[in-house]
This record gives structure tokens, sequence and C-alpha cells, in this order.
């Protein structure tokens, strides 16, 4: 893991975050998306397309010569492939917006804003060859499809972690209450991640902790409900070092010791692991984790159509999925990459193929005033969670 660590860091430093780092205050459009009809059948490929992409996602040699599945793909297509590094979804929801764009890899906390606003045009994956043997517990999510209907192609995924120093937090903790209600042990150590969509990590402790809340899906949270879980956070707030969104920082704080436990990714682990400076460990907590997982969306007003689910079905080719994921730091969302990997026990260490480390991960989606998870028109939408997570922050 020690090189793939050092190259990801290199190609990631100047990313504000990987997957998602989402501040803005668009939190959809209306109750149903607009109709739009997906593509009914492949024509002949524009010879140009326009992306808009997490760095890492679409590599063209320009940042490691060794490190390129673009130009391969311009070979083959006839595309010449034009990426717009987003640095958080919402810079990338922004730039969708402008109608520039033929495509974007999209998180779970833009891709509903992304669908009900109709910037993105719902997908016909039997025009995607390589959709067959995408992941099925990745497939028709509410993140990702409305009425059965797909709106992207799955891309890679992850889990929120909890991380600790293993020399400092010696009891081993298995469950968030670390970082919740027991995170005074390391008051001025804890960290978490600087988003509105961590309030779900705090929803999801709560739900298992205090039923008498109703919290049944942390991203469906009623006023009663959201207020219960901001007070658990203003209380956190008061061990908290410092948040983190850049994955470098909390690299940084573990190593220096300013941090000793809090939420991360497996990446982050594994690149604190390859310095040798401090031992950490990571579990996914009894409660469950957030997580996420991007999806290749095609905006409705593509210019270049066909090139956009030529790549489409290029980016889950096995072989290209798996130089991706290993490149980017996830679990590759296409079951067959994992025989393509660099290292050959990477997806087990992502549990890439687990479908039952996958359940326990509640993958980031966007709040709705109509709620994601079907229980009624009563929730709190996301522009009330960036408010409140301002609120939380001081």
């Amino acid at each position: 893991m020690k090189t793939h660590a050092i190259r990801l860091g290199l190609a990631l430093s100047a990313c504000v975050a990987l997957v998602a780092a989402c501040s803005g205050s668009q939190s959809g459009g209306g109750e149903e998306p607009p109709k739009i009809e997906p593509l009914g059948a492949l024509g002949q490929n524009e010879g140009e397309l326009n992306l808009i992409a997490w760095a890492g996602y679409a590599e063209n040699g320009t940042n490691d010569p060794a490190v390129n599945w673009v130009t391969p793909f311009e070979k083959e297509s006839g595309c010449k492939v034009n990426v717009k590094i987003g640095n958080t979804s919402d810079e990338m929801v922004q730039l969708m917006r402008s109608g520039q764009y033929d495509g974007v890899s999209a998180s779970g906390d833009a891709t509903l804003r992304l669908i009900y606003a109709g910037d993105v045009a719902p997908v016909n994956t039997s025009l995607v060859p390589n959709y067959e043997t995408i992941a099925p517990f990745l497939k028709d999510k509410p993140w990702n499809s409305v009425d059965g209907q797909m709106y992207g192609i799955p891309h890679g995924w992850g889990a929120n972690l909890l991380m600790y120093n293993v020399d400092v937090v010696r009891d081993a903790p298995n469950s968030w209450g670390a970082v919740f209600t027991d995170a005074a042990k390391y008051k001025g150590k804890v960290t978490a991640y600087d988003s509105p969509i961590y309030i779900a990590d705090a929803a999801l402790y709560l739900s298992k902790t205090k039923p008498e809340l109703g919290i049944e899906d942390p991203y469906s949270l009623t006023a009663e409900q959201l207020d219960a879980v901001v007070e658990l956070l203003k209380a956190q707030r008061e061990n908290v070092g410092e948040y983190w969104s850049d994955y470098t920082k909390e690299v940084q704080a573990f190593e220096s010791g300013t941090s000793v436990i809090g939420t991360t990714w497996q990446v982050i682990a594994n690149t604190i692991g390859s310095g040798n400076k401090v031992q950490v460990n990571t579990v996914l907590p009894k409660e469950g984790a957030t997580g996420w997982s991007d999806t290749w969306m095609v905006s409705a007003k593509a210019a270049h159509p066909n090139c956009m689910y030529s790549w489409m079905n290029w980016i889950t080719k096995p072989e290209i999925n798996a130089q991706a994921a290993e490149y980017f730091g996830e679990a590759p969302g296409q079951t067959k990459a994992c025989a393509f990997t660099t290292e050959k026990d990477y997806c087990d260490i992502y549990h890439a193929t687990d479908a039952d480390f996958a359940a326990q991960i509640h993958y980031w989606t966007t709040p709705q005033k109509k709620c994601v998870d079907g229980s009624g028109d009563q929730c709190t939408a996301y522009d009330e969670w960036v408010d409140k997570w301002q609120q939380i922050k001081g």
C-alpha cells in the first residue's frame, strides 16, 4: 500500500476533498424530477467529451506518466477528453448547471440536487454493457435512481470509518460513542469531517442509541430530529480540535499527535501507516457508518452524449475501473475489477465485493423536504443542514 498512498497524496494534495466536501445551498428541485428521456440508441461518437471529475478519476498521464486511462480511451473512441477537476460537490453542481459539460462523477450529496433540478438525464443502462457486472448493492439506490430509473453508472465507493491512534486510545473502541458521548476523554484531539453531510453521522449514532427519537434514516430528519442531532454535535464541538475536509490535513494531524481519534477514510489510514510515524487502526462501528458511492451522470444538455456513454462503459471496464479505484483509494464498483488490481489483496482491504459490509453503510444522499426514505414530506432539506452546520461550528 505504500506506493499507492504516496502517489495518491501527490495526485490529490490540491483537492479540497476526495469525495464530497459539500457546502452549497441548493437542495434540488421540485417534488419529482423533470421528465427527460434517456438516450434510446447509440449513435456515432461526436469526437469530444467534456467531463467534471474528482481528481484521480480521469487521469491522462499528466500527474504520473504511468497512470493514464484517458489516452487509451481517446484512441479507441475518437473522443477527445477535456477534464475539469471539481474540488467539492457544490462546485460540481454549479459547473453542471452551466450546461457546458457532458457528464460528472457525482457523489451522493450532489446527485439528487442534479436529478431534481433537471441537470442530468436518466441513463439507459442497456447501452452500457459493463453495467451488468456492477456490484448489485450499488444499483437502483436512493442516491442514484428515482422510481426505479437509474440516473448514472456507479464508479466506486467507500465507508466513513472510525480511526484511532492505538498508543493513545487503548480501549479499541467499536462505537461512534467514542467521538460523541465519550469524546471528552480525548478533549481537543477529536477530529470530524467538515461538511453539513456529517450531520448524518450523528443522526446514525442517535438512531441506534436513542430509538425514542424515531430516526429511521440519517438523511431523512424531521425538524425535531435535526434539532436533537445538532445538540449532540454542539456537545461534540467542545472536544473537537479541528475539522478536516482535505484528507492530507487529517494525515498530518494524526502524525503530529494533534488528533488521536475521529472519522476517516481507509486511504487516510493507509497513508498514515505507510509513513510509520504512528500506528492507527480503523473500525466500522457497531452502529454502522455513512459512506459514499460515486456515480457517472450524463448532463441533460450534453453536446456529446454518445462519447459520454462510451466513457461510462470504458471507466467501468474491469481493467480500467481497477486502475481508477486503486489510484484514487476506494472500492471499485465493477465486480470484475478485483482480478486486475496491482495489489492482490486490494479488494479485501476495501471490502469491494462484500455485500454484508456494504449493507452497513448509509451512503451519502442529499436531504430533501420530501424524505428520501419515502416516509413523507416533512423532512428537513439540505439548505437547513447547511444553516445548522454553520451554527454548530460557530
